[in-house]
């Protein structure tokens, strides 16, 4: 404070002096006044700057109700991030607060347009990761896509999700890539016949059956299907399928029904293989389907197994938040979704929601646990692997093998 006054009344001599003075004195008079001033700036304290804009991402997950397993992964997911950046992300040289905000859809899609209203109108967040389900993603995308806010869906894998707009991406892979994944696979395996059984109200089963039939050279002997996720009894279905005696069995359906699917496929005489998509990576499915268990394959975007540099250091950063659980694709999606939006928001031109937006569709060679990731500018899909994984007996799943576009 001393050194403040000090300051102010040498500029104010100066200033005086200067009035007084002959005009062949005003050039030194000039310097000593801007020295005073100088000085003055030197001594005041620094003026309060604003504070850095909190960035707000908002994340659109069932923790609650039949698929809330898969939720309670989601967000375990981006808990890893959150954890890594530290409550701020950086951006032009400027720490940013980041606050993540979590969602409960209820694995609804009445529930997830309203929580996406929410978190784009009052939350206003610049972003939103999720929802994991196609037929949530689907309802609430253009929501997302009118508000021009974008979007990143972690396990919506039907084609259509992106389709939406511009504003909508997501971090999976799509059911043509899967079912040609499953396909492959089966072929691989010598597999020359198959049956399958799906929902025909989920947009999701939908697509990888239709995608599976369209790349399996081998042939389809039958087809069951069945209306919504609340169905309990399948055994009229698999029982005609039985009858058929396939070399396989295609279940292209929720995780909350496999466990139940392949505990009955079994007890109405389904020996032969059975292959799933990648809502089969929950523990869920295992702890229903019990000993029926043992053998089931299924599409994965990861494996926990991996040796990979980005793929490790993701695991031993779950396991050390959360010891007691390997990470499964819910939690490595979702990973990688707010990957895309922090990378996303530390690289736009400008910080808001189309600066984020642009940046998305310009993602090219992100390094991410399932690998190295480009985005596709004209489809909003990303460009990257897949792989096969399969249950033991215990209900522990292991890779098999892995699958690049």
């Amino acid at each position: 404070m001393k050194k403040l006054l000090a300051a102010l009344l040498a500029s104010a001599m100066v200033l005086s002096l200067a009035a007084c003075g002959s005009s062949s004195s005003t050039t030194s008079t000039t310097a000593a006044a801007a020295a005073a001033t100088e000085a003055a700036q030197e001594a005041a304290p620094e003026a309060s700057a604003e504070p850095a804009e909190t960035i707000k991402i908002g994340f659109a997950f069932p923790m609650s109700g039949t698929a809330a397993m898969a939720g309670k992964y989601s967000t375990h997911g981006a808990d890893v991030l959150k954890e890594a950046l530290g409550g701020v992300i950086e951006v032009n040289g400027v720490e940013h607060p980041v606050e993540f905000i979590y969602a409960d859809t209820e694995g609804s899609e009445e529930k997830t347009t309203n929580v996406y209203q929410k978190l784009i109108e009052e939350e206003e967040v610049i972003a939103i990761v999720g929802p994991d389900a196609s037929k949530c993603a689907l309802a609430a995308g253009p929501i997302a896509q009118n508000a021009g806010c974008p979007n990143v869906a972690t396990f919506a894998t039907n084609t259509a999700v992106t389709e939406t707009g511009n504003y909508i991406f997501r971090a999976c892979f799509i059911d043509p890539f899967q079912g040609s994944v499953a396909a492959a696979y089966c072929e691989e395996q010598g597999y020359k016949t198959a049956c399958i059984m799906f929902n025909n109200a989920d947009a999701y089963a939908v697509g990888l059956k239709d995608a599976f039939i369209e790349n399996f050279d081998g042939e389809v002997l039958g087809i069951e299907e069945y209306s919504g996720s609340d169905v309990k009894d399948y055994n009229v279905q698999l029982t005609k399928l039985a009858v058929q005696n396939p070399d396989m069995l295609l279940l292209p359906n929720l995780n909350v029904e496999l466990g139940l699917q392949i505990q009955q496929a079994r007890s109405a005489g389904l020996t032969c293989p059975i292959v799933c998509g990648d809502s089969a990576d929950t523990p869920d499915v295992a702890n229903v389907a019990g000993d029926a268990i043992d053998g089931v394959a299924y599409v994965s975007a990861f494996s926990a197994e991996s040796t990979a540099p980005a793929a490790k250091e993701f695991v031993d950063a779950y396991v050390a938040l959360y010891p007691d659980e390997l990470p499964n694709s819910n939690a490595e999606l979702t990973y990688e979704a707010t990957k895309m939006v922090v990378s996303a928001i530390q690289n736009a031109k400008t910080l808001d929601r189309d600066g984020v937006r642009d940046a998305i569709e310009a993602i090219d060679g992100l390094e991410l646990p399932s690998g190295s990731m480009t985005m596709d500018a004209t489809t909003r899909n990303p460009i990257k692997g897949g792989v096969i994984m399969q249950y033991d007996s215990e209900g522990v799943t292991h890779f098999v093998s892995s699958v690049n576009p």
